[in-house]
């Protein structure tokens, strides 16, 4: 089971790291276009469209990895403080009434969305001649059905922990620095960061 687990959370890390190169297209993209603008006096009318379906497809398809890695705002102060068989109770409940029905349905819309869009070709009408919007739309559903098995994972997790007692291990990815573990690592005290401080303030006052 628990590698079952790891491989979804493996899938979902691998679409959210090549989606989130589209940040770095948007910035090249966004920097161009203001060259352009501004510089050539030659601004492209299509470009506000693609920087919103270049970043919605990034907003999107980043929601299964977000899960994957327990990335979402909760907005719960106190759920930190519980044990992890209260907190799985909890998400276990939240998952089952509102995330699953809910992404189900972003799911069963999207898909009849999108295919009603690539049904009249449709075109956005922000700008005149604007660039088709149905591959835009197509990502509403993939992203849905990614998100969906991810749940599906979170459920699995939680159960686990109701039976064990614990929160089973997630796939590793790039997370925030822990100064604690770095101080750990680099073989550093408070005590020596004070007394640098301390050398600092003090070769600081002989000059």
């Amino acid at each position: 089971m628990q590698r079952a687990l790891l491989f979804i959370d493996k899938v979902s890390t691998f679409v959210g790291r090549a989606f989130s190169w589209l940040i770095v297209a948007l910035t090249l993209f966004i920097s161009w276009e203001v060259f352009s603008r501004y510089a050539l006096d030659a601004p492209h009318a299509w470009a506000f469209d693609a920087m919103i379906m270049m970043y919605g497809t990034l907003f999107m398809m980043a929601g299964a990895y977000t899960l994957s890695q327990n990335g979402h705002v909760r907005g719960d102060v106190l759920y930190g403080f519980f044990r992890p068989r209260t907190q799985a109770t909890i998400d276990l409940i939240l998952y089952v009434v509102f995330f699953i029905p809910g992404v189900i349905a972003l799911t069963y819309a999207g898909y009849y969305y999108a295919a009603d869009s690539w049904h009249i070709n449709e075109h956005s009408n922000i700008t005149s001649e604007g660039p088709p919007i149905y591959p835009f739309k197509t990502v509403i559903p993939l992203a849905g059905a990614f998100i969906l098995v991810q749940g599906i994972v979170e459920i699995a997790r939680c159960i686990i922990c109701l039976k064990n007692g614990a929160w089973p291990s997630r796939e590793a990815d790039v997370v925030e620095v822990d100064v604690d573990k770095l101080k750990e690592m680099v073989h550093v005290t408070d005590e020596d960061i004070q007394n640098a401080d301390r050398y600092v303030a003090h070769k600081g006052e002989a000059r």
